[in-house]
Protein backbone atom coordinates (compact mmCIF):
# COMPACT_ATOMS: atom_id res chain seq x y z
CA UNK A 1 0.00 0.00 0.00
CA UNK A 2 1.28 3.43 -0.89
CA UNK A 3 0.02 6.42 1.04
CA UNK A 4 -0.50 9.41 -1.23
CA UNK A 5 -2.24 12.73 -0.85
CA UNK A 6 -4.72 12.19 -3.66
CA UNK A 7 -8.36 11.37 -3.10
CA UNK A 8 -10.53 9.14 -5.24
CA UNK A 9 -13.53 10.64 -7.03
CA UNK A 10 -15.77 8.69 -4.65
CA UNK A 11 -14.22 10.48 -1.67
CA UNK A 12 -14.36 13.86 -3.44
CA UNK A 13 -18.07 13.36 -4.00
CA UNK A 14 -18.58 12.90 -0.26
CA UNK A 15 -16.72 16.18 0.38
CA UNK A 16 -18.96 18.05 -2.08
CA UNK A 17 -22.00 16.48 -0.41
CA UNK A 18 -20.80 17.89 2.91
CA UNK A 19 -20.37 21.31 1.33
CA UNK A 20 -23.88 21.14 -0.17
CA UNK A 21 -25.28 19.97 3.17
CA UNK A 22 -24.43 23.22 4.94
CA UNK A 23 -20.72 22.81 5.70
CA UNK A 24 -18.79 26.00 5.09
CA UNK A 25 -15.01 26.29 5.27
CA UNK A 26 -13.98 27.96 8.48
CA UNK A 27 -17.06 26.86 10.44
CA UNK A 28 -16.03 23.77 12.45
CA UNK A 29 -13.31 22.18 10.32
CA UNK A 30 -11.21 23.69 7.61
CA UNK A 31 -11.21 21.82 4.31
CA UNK A 32 -7.64 20.43 4.69
CA UNK A 33 -8.66 18.79 7.97
CA UNK A 34 -11.67 17.26 6.27
CA UNK A 35 -9.41 15.94 3.51
CA UNK A 36 -7.13 14.42 6.16
CA UNK A 37 -10.08 12.72 7.84
CA UNK A 38 -11.26 11.24 4.53
CA UNK A 39 -7.70 10.17 3.67
CA UNK A 40 -7.26 8.55 7.11
CA UNK A 41 -10.54 6.65 6.73
CA UNK A 42 -9.50 5.43 3.27
CA UNK A 43 -6.10 4.34 4.63
CA UNK A 44 -7.80 2.58 7.53
CA UNK A 45 -10.11 0.68 5.17
CA UNK A 46 -7.11 -0.33 3.01
CA UNK A 47 -5.39 -1.70 6.12
CA UNK A 48 -8.54 -3.64 7.03
CA UNK A 49 -8.55 -5.22 3.55
CA UNK A 50 -4.85 -6.11 3.84
CA UNK A 51 -5.41 -7.82 7.21
CA UNK A 52 -8.46 -9.72 5.95
CA UNK A 53 -6.56 -10.81 2.81
CA UNK A 54 -3.71 -12.03 5.02
CA UNK A 55 -6.12 -14.16 7.06
CA UNK A 56 -7.85 -15.42 3.93
CA UNK A 57 -4.57 -16.46 2.26
CA UNK A 58 -3.29 -18.12 5.44
CA UNK A 59 -6.50 -20.06 5.99
CA UNK A 60 -5.63 -23.19 4.03
CA UNK A 61 -1.88 -22.78 3.58
CA UNK A 62 -0.69 -22.06 7.12
CA UNK A 63 -3.69 -22.56 9.39
CA UNK A 64 -5.09 -25.75 7.88
CA UNK A 65 -8.74 -24.76 8.18
CA UNK A 66 -11.65 -24.03 5.88
CA UNK A 67 -13.05 -21.00 7.76
CA UNK A 68 -11.69 -18.23 9.92
CA UNK A 69 -14.32 -16.40 11.97
CA UNK A 70 -13.27 -12.86 12.87
CA UNK A 71 -15.10 -10.87 15.57
CA UNK A 72 -17.00 -7.86 14.29
CA UNK A 73 -14.83 -4.71 14.02
CA UNK A 74 -11.63 -6.56 15.07
CA UNK A 75 -9.70 -5.71 11.90
CA UNK A 76 -11.09 -2.14 12.08
CA UNK A 77 -9.78 -1.72 15.65
CA UNK A 78 -6.39 -3.14 14.67
CA UNK A 79 -6.14 -0.82 11.65
CA UNK A 80 -6.95 2.21 13.83
CA UNK A 81 -4.27 1.18 16.35
CA UNK A 82 -1.74 0.69 13.56
CA UNK A 83 -2.49 4.19 12.24
CA UNK A 84 -2.18 5.63 15.75
CA UNK A 85 1.18 3.91 16.33
CA UNK A 86 2.49 5.05 12.94
CA UNK A 87 1.41 8.68 13.40
CA UNK A 88 4.55 9.56 15.40
CA UNK A 89 6.95 7.93 12.96
CA UNK A 90 9.12 9.93 10.51
CA UNK A 91 7.59 8.28 7.42
CA UNK A 92 4.24 7.44 8.99
CA UNK A 93 2.59 4.24 7.82
CA UNK A 94 4.82 4.15 4.73
CA UNK A 95 7.77 3.22 6.96
CA UNK A 96 5.98 0.23 8.51
CA UNK A 97 6.68 -3.46 8.17
CA UNK A 98 4.06 -5.60 9.88
CA UNK A 99 4.59 -9.20 10.94
CA UNK A 100 1.26 -10.99 11.35
CA UNK A 101 1.09 -13.96 13.72
CA UNK A 102 -1.53 -16.15 15.34
CA UNK A 103 -1.20 -17.43 18.89
CA UNK A 104 -2.67 -20.91 19.32
CA UNK A 105 -2.26 -22.56 22.71
CA UNK A 106 0.70 -20.31 23.66
CA UNK A 107 2.51 -20.99 20.39
CA UNK A 108 2.92 -18.22 17.80
CA UNK A 109 2.50 -19.17 14.16
CA UNK A 110 3.81 -16.77 11.49
CA UNK A 111 1.15 -15.93 8.92
CA UNK A 112 2.51 -13.12 6.78
CA UNK A 113 4.76 -10.08 6.46
CA UNK A 114 3.14 -6.90 5.17
CA UNK A 115 5.31 -4.10 3.79
CA UNK A 116 3.24 -0.93 3.57
CA UNK A 117 5.48 0.82 1.00
CA UNK A 118 8.35 -1.13 -0.55
CA UNK A 119 9.94 2.09 -1.89
CA UNK A 120 10.55 3.41 1.65
CA UNK A 121 13.22 2.05 3.98
CA UNK A 122 11.33 0.75 7.03
CA UNK A 123 11.61 2.93 10.14
CA UNK A 124 9.60 0.67 12.45
CA UNK A 125 8.19 -2.82 12.74
CA UNK A 126 4.85 -3.88 14.10
CA UNK A 127 4.20 -7.41 15.23
CA UNK A 128 0.51 -8.20 15.30
CA UNK A 129 -0.56 -11.28 17.23
CA UNK A 130 -4.10 -12.53 16.69
CA UNK A 131 -5.37 -14.83 19.42
CA UNK A 132 -7.50 -17.92 19.04
CA UNK A 133 -10.81 -17.94 20.92
CA UNK A 134 -10.72 -20.55 23.65
CA UNK A 135 -14.27 -21.92 23.82
CA UNK A 136 -14.95 -25.43 25.01
CA UNK A 137 -17.83 -25.93 22.54
CA UNK A 138 -15.56 -25.26 19.54
CA UNK A 139 -13.10 -27.89 20.79
CA UNK A 140 -15.91 -30.45 21.09
CA UNK A 141 -17.27 -29.53 17.66
CA UNK A 142 -13.79 -29.97 16.11
CA UNK A 143 -13.41 -33.35 17.85
CA UNK A 144 -16.72 -34.56 16.40
CA UNK A 145 -16.01 -33.13 12.93
CA UNK A 146 -12.62 -34.88 12.77
CA UNK A 147 -14.38 -38.18 13.24
CA UNK A 148 -16.75 -37.55 10.33
CA UNK A 149 -14.33 -36.00 7.85
CA UNK A 150 -10.92 -37.30 6.95
CA UNK A 151 -9.64 -33.91 5.80
CA UNK A 152 -8.20 -31.57 8.41
CA UNK A 153 -9.38 -28.64 6.29
CA UNK A 154 -12.94 -28.88 7.65
CA UNK A 155 -11.95 -27.11 10.87
CA UNK A 156 -13.19 -23.61 11.71
CA UNK A 157 -10.80 -21.24 13.47
CA UNK A 158 -12.42 -18.61 15.69
CA UNK A 159 -10.34 -15.54 16.54
CA UNK A 160 -10.60 -13.82 19.90
CA UNK A 161 -11.47 -10.14 20.09
CA UNK A 162 -8.14 -9.61 21.85
CA UNK A 163 -4.85 -9.04 20.06
CA UNK A 164 -1.33 -7.82 20.77
CA UNK A 165 0.62 -5.16 18.89
CA UNK A 166 4.36 -4.80 19.45
CA UNK A 167 6.10 -1.77 17.97
CA UNK A 168 9.84 -1.65 17.50
CA UNK A 169 11.59 1.46 16.20
CA UNK A 170 14.35 0.59 13.75
CA UNK A 171 16.09 3.98 13.71
CA UNK A 172 16.52 4.36 17.49
CA UNK A 173 19.87 3.56 19.09
CA UNK A 174 18.16 1.88 22.02
CA UNK A 175 15.55 0.12 19.83
CA UNK A 176 12.50 1.35 21.71
CA UNK A 177 9.80 -1.31 21.98
CA UNK A 178 6.17 -0.54 22.77
CA UNK A 179 3.84 -3.43 23.64
CA UNK A 180 0.08 -2.94 23.57
CA UNK A 181 -2.33 -5.65 24.65
CA UNK A 182 -5.84 -5.06 23.36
Amino acid sequence: MVATGSLSSKNQASISELLDGGYHPGSLLSEPNLNEMVFEETTCQNLVKMLENCLSKSKQTKLGCSKVLVPEKLTQRIAQDVLRLSSTEPCGLRGCVMHVNLEIENVCKKLDRIVCDASVIPTFELTLVFKQETCSWTSLRDLFSRGRFSSGLRRTLILSSGFRLVKKKLYSLIGTTVIEEC
